[in-house]
């Protein structure tokens, strides 16, 4: 630690962000990469913990007080090399991870962490403009093939961990683009595609193969893709959605939030849309339910896209607004916090179930949304009870539903494998070896763990490219996270 008293000589100041009446005119990023004196002022913060939270809080492990210390002496191109040691993609995690590493901070107890996420992006986009991040020799062939089925980040993860200790490696994606979750499940004013694209570039470079349009189970079976390969890696993500079923549920207007992403995500990208499947927001009364990333996604889109109004419906209670660290640290505290969302216009309403939909001549009019109390048990659990009131009408004519995904798509290619499924329907697979009940064929990311955080599928891929290459070499100098 250069400098113990860092975190006392400079308060934690967040990247900027461009100011709202700007940025819900346009599609693109606006929160703005950290400059290097800000970042240096910023990663002389950290206190050089002797046991660091934020190391063990992050998945896949960033060794984040050592690259701090780079930073601030400004030997930048040591912090990325540290950096791109533990994370394939620091760059978009440097944008779209909630950053668990900064609610384990030690300096989360005093209410101010470092801003671990804002430095992790610098890093990683000023070796991008320096040059730095370039194409990873392949060792040796090994005369074994590989495919992975999906490419969003656990795919992309172990595709290119593999082919860099000599394997050949073929990516199949179904849609008619690579890069699955990234590419059509997060909007471009959180992610935009140019960041995705170069790290692609560096992919097809190692020698990384995709192949597009593939759509294992449906124009491709699976004998067909283990008879190629000597191992099989699914990555295909959980995009079973978990479903609203109340009355009403069928009526025009109401749509699940992915479906309505990639719409908007392929529309970014110059893609043509059937006028007759559009879904638009501009002018209407938009309900979102659900409060996670996904719906935050969806509200941000909504107001993008011209709505005339936005309620985002939470189903638990309004976490307080101050609560006490030390009974939660270096877990995250609940307790409220204003989202981007809030400040470009969104109502946020909490403690509502939502019961019924109602319409007008098959189209959606309004929510109906029950008032709900939750009650802790003697067991800790907390329980929710209907309030005896009755339900609330909310004007909707249009309704995104973000309340998560169930498991993986089990038709198709899960079908044809009838490989095991765990109590929650996700494939069924060990933490250390990723082996599926059917040989020679692996599982990485959501479609193993299920819903979870883009650097968690990129730990997942990593380790699942180490589980792979024991297989077929019999050891792996790959990293263990």
């Amino acid at each position: 630690m250069d400098d113990p008293y860092g975190f006392l000589r400079y308060p934690r100041q967040e990247a900027r962000k461009e100011k709202v009446p700007q940025r819900v005119r346009h599609w693109r990023e606006y929160v703005q990469v950290m400059p290097d004196r800000q970042a240096t002022r910023q990663a002389n913060r950290c206190m050089d913990c002797g046991t660091p939270c934020c190391h063990t809080a992050c998945p896949v492990h960033n060794l984040i007080p050592e690259w701090n210390a780079l930073v601030f002496n400004a030997h930048w191109q040591r912090a990325y090399r540290q950096l791109d040691s533990t994370n394939n993609f620091p760059e978009i995690t440097g944008r779209v991870c909630p950053a668990p590493c900064e609610h384990a901070c030690t300096l989360r107890l005093a209410g101010s962490p470092v801003t671990i996420k804002a430095v992790e992006l610098a890093i990683a986009e000023r070796a991008w403009q320096q040059g730095w991040v370039r194409p990873q020799a392949g060792r040796r062939g090994k005369n074994r093939h590989v495919t992975v089925v999906g490419s969003g980040p656990a795919g992309l993860a172990c595709a290119q961990q593999l082919v860099r200790v000599g394997y050949a490696v073929t990516v199949l994606e179904k849609s008619d683009r690579v890069g699955g979750l990234l590419r059509y499940g997060i909007p471009d004013f959180r992610l935009e595609k140019s960041v995705l694209e170069r790290r692609l570039a560096q992919l097809v470079t190692e020698g990384v193969a995709f192949r597009t349009g593939v759509h294992v189970g449906v124009n491709r079976t699976m004998d067909e893709v283990c008879a190629s390969a000597d191992a099989v890696v699914l990555a295909c993500g959980a995009e079973q959605a978990r479903e609203v079923r109340v009355p009403g549920c069928e009526l025009k207007g109401i749509h699940y939030a992915m479906p309505y992403l990639v719409q908007q995500n392929r529309r970014v990208a110059g893609g043509a849309i059937d006028p007759d499947t559009l879904i638009d927001a501009r002018g209407k009364e938009v309900v979102v339910i659900g409060g996670g990333d996904t719906g935050h996604d969806c509200v941000g889109t909504a107001i993008r896209q011209q709505a005339r109004r936005v309620t985002q419906v939470q189903y638990h209670e309004r976490p307080p607004r101050h609560a006490e660290v030390l009974d939660y640290w270096p877990e995250p505290v609940p307790q409220l916090r204003i989202a981007d969302t809030d400040a470009e216009g969104c109502k946020r309403i909490w403690g509502w179930d939502t019961v019924a939909f109602d319409g007008d001549a098959g189209r959606v009019s309004c929510v109906l949304l029950q008032r709900l109390q939750w009650l802790q048990g003697s067991d800790g659990r907390w329980r929710k009870r209907a309030m005896p009131e009755p339900p609330q009408r909310l004007p909707a004519q249009l309704v995104l539903i973000a309340i998560g995904f169930a498991h993986p798509v089990h038709e198709g290619l899960l079908a044809d494998l009838a490989l095991e499924l765990d109590v929650r329907g996700n494939v069924m697979a060990n933490d250390k070896g990723y082996a599926t009940s059917a040989e020679g064929v692996f599982t990485c990311g959501d479609m193993h763990r299920g819903q979870s955080l883009v650097v968690w599928a990129i730990r997942e891929g990593r380790q699942c490219a180490r589980a792979v290459d024991t297989y077929l070499s019999g050891y792996s100098e790959l990293p263990y996270v």
